[in-house]
């Protein structure tokens, strides 16, 4: 049987010490065994990560955040990239999180260093999919990142 997982401030500095030293500027922490129903996860997150616009279109996968240490801004998108809602989710803020329902296309920017988000969705863990990845938005990894996640951090100034 698997113990119990804790959000501490011991997770919270691993996963910041972690996801400074990650090339994505991310680390993910899961409390759940991968052929698990529901996936819950605690994720380090830094500035320089690029989470771009993204989807998921299967009806089992409503994905709910929260952030718990610092400070993020979504992004919500329509079709053809324009942006149709923003909040900034602040951990002790207004907006803590944020509950997506399939097929809402989202990104997220790092506002504060060593941000911490819960994350919770249905499993099994499968990549982002064809038609989950706007046409209008760079890849992480790919050309552009740097222009387009400049922009999207900018929509928080």
């Amino acid at each position: 049987m698997r113990q119990p997982g804790f959000l501490d401030q011991q997770l919270f500095a691993e996963l910041a010490a972690k996801s400074a030293t990650n090339p994505r500027g991310r680390q993910h922490h899961n409390f759940h065994e991968m052929d698990e129903p529901c996936h819950r996860m605690a994720v380090g997150l830094q500035p320089s990560t690029y989470i771009p616009p993204h989807r998921h279109l299967s009806a089992d996968k409503a994905e709910c955040l929260i952030v718990l240490r610092g400070t993020l801004g979504l992004l919500i998108f329509d079709e053809q990239g324009a942006v149709v809602n923003k909040r900034v989710l602040q951990a002790g803020g207004d907006c803590l999180g944020a509950d997506l329902a399939p097929g809402t296309f989202h990104g997220l920017v790092v506002l504060e260093a060593d941000s911490m988000m819960f994350e919770c969705k249905s499993g099994p863990y499968r990549p982002v999919g064809e038609g989950e990845h706007p046409a209008w938005a760079p890849r992480e990894g790919g050309p552009g990142v740097a222009e387009y996640q400049a922009w999207m951090r900018a929509q928080f100034d």
